[in-house]
């Protein structure tokens, strides 16, 4: 596959109604005015990306507009913003893939339907949760009820590409709960569902309340017996798992994060967005004023770059590309690295093979169905 060819275009709106307790991204409450600066330097920072060697150099097959909640921009916004990529950067072939997160209560009918006129064609929702008890506890500022209507809407806009996220582990929940959870999900026949186990990040005010024991998280056998649950019932669907924590209707997979699984090129604009250019990762920097003077002073945003040798960036492209079912190719990283992986790992791979976390057929290596709620063991050995 051509890399390049297949490059990523991901714009952080690092904007939220209200900072959930357990996140740990780029995003705050706009401030008057932020949200028109904001806009405005992104429009400036990809004129000055699109004279870049290294973004010459691209194929742009899909955009996703994250966040924070990109739906906080007004849609006509958005769509300024996605018209603008267009005239800037070179396109692959085909339609695109263009991707919008949006989150219950933030977006009505009319925007979704300006969205979808814009060129928007898959939508994410945050939905996370269907328990009003749990949206609560998770500091969420939409109900169930909100939720079921937005991904109504988001169909009836014409979306035929419409993802929601769940996630399990979560303060007081119980494998029964989370089974409840899960039915009302699948009701609602989605063609791509991600879930997620909760990860308490520290400094967050989530972190905090567990230090104070304020509630309990739920146990390791818990945990596994969600993951069973969720195996269980969505093997009953026509969703099929490609990716360690993403299911989709066939066809219907998000181009989008397989490009990040391959470690493969994109471009981040917005602060604190990631880019992947010309064999060197670069972050930006994460304050929204920093963010803004730097681009109206025409300097680069980054502030944090880093270009992994060959032998790094091979190992990276392995633990990455083993997240999808898929597993890698050998063939292909003999040829992007010139490095052969049963070679390399050799005795790493001998051990994990014979534990059966591993499988390796018609040339591919993938995790098993034994080594996927294992994933984080198997690939700690091969970082």
């Amino acid at each position: 596959m051509d890399l390049a060819a297949q490059a990523g275009l991901y714009v952080h709106v690092p904007f939220c109604r209200r900072k959930c307790p357990y996140c740990s991204f780029c995003s705050a409450p706009p401030q008057p005015g932020d949200l028109t600066r904001f806009l405005a330097a992104v429009h400036s920072q990809m004129r000055q990306a699109a004279v870049l060697p290294e973004v010459q150099a691209l194929s742009f097959a899909t955009v996703f507009f994250g966040g924070g909640t990109p739906s906080l921009l007004p849609a006509e916004e958005l769509a300024g913003l996605l018209t603008e990529a267009r005239r800037l950067f070179s396109f692959a072939g085909g339609e695109p893939e263009i991707t919008v997160e949006v989150n219950p209560g933030t977006i009505d009918a009319a925007g979704l339907a300006q969205l979808r006129r814009a060129g928007c064609n898959r939508l994410s929702i945050g939905v996370q949760s269907l328990d009003d008890a749990e949206l609560r506890l998770l500091g969420r500022i939409h109900s169930g009820a909100e939720a079921r209507a937005v991904i109504a809407a988001a169909r009836e806009a014409g979306f035929d590409t419409v993802s929601f996220d769940l996630m399990y582990g979560l303060p007081n929940q119980t494998p029964g709960s989370w089974q409840a959870t899960l039915d009302r999900a699948l009701a609602l026949a989605p063609v791509h569902l991600s879930l997620y186990e909760l990860t308490v990040e520290d400094g967050t005010p989530f972190a905090r309340a567990a230090g104070r024991g304020e509630w309990r998280l739920p146990g390791e056998d818990e945990i596994l017996a969600m993951m069973a649950a969720s195996e269980a019932a969505i093997g009953r669907t026509h969703l099929m798992r490609y990716e360690i924590s993403n299911y989709a209707v066939a066809g219907r997979e998000c181009r989008h994060n397989c490009n990040y699984w391959r470690n493969g090129f994109y471009l981040g604009l917005g602060p604190g967005a990631v880019s992947a250019l010309g064999g060197e990762r670069r972050s930006a920097v994460a304050d929204l004023d920093a963010f803004c003077r730097l681009v109206a002073a025409g300097q680069p945003v980054w502030h944090e770059s880093e270009r992994l040798d060959q032998e790094a960036a091979f190992r990276e492209t392995v633990v990455m590309g083993l997240r999808m079912t898929a597993g890698v190719s050998i063939d292909d990283l003999r040829q992007r690295f010139g490095i052969d992986l049963l070679a390399y790992y050799r005795p790493t791979l001998a051990r994990l093979l014979d534990q059966h976390l591993l499988m390796l057929r018609d040339g591919r290596l993938f995790l098993s169905n034994t080594g996927l709620p294992l994933a984080n063991r198997v690939m700690a050995e091969l970082v």
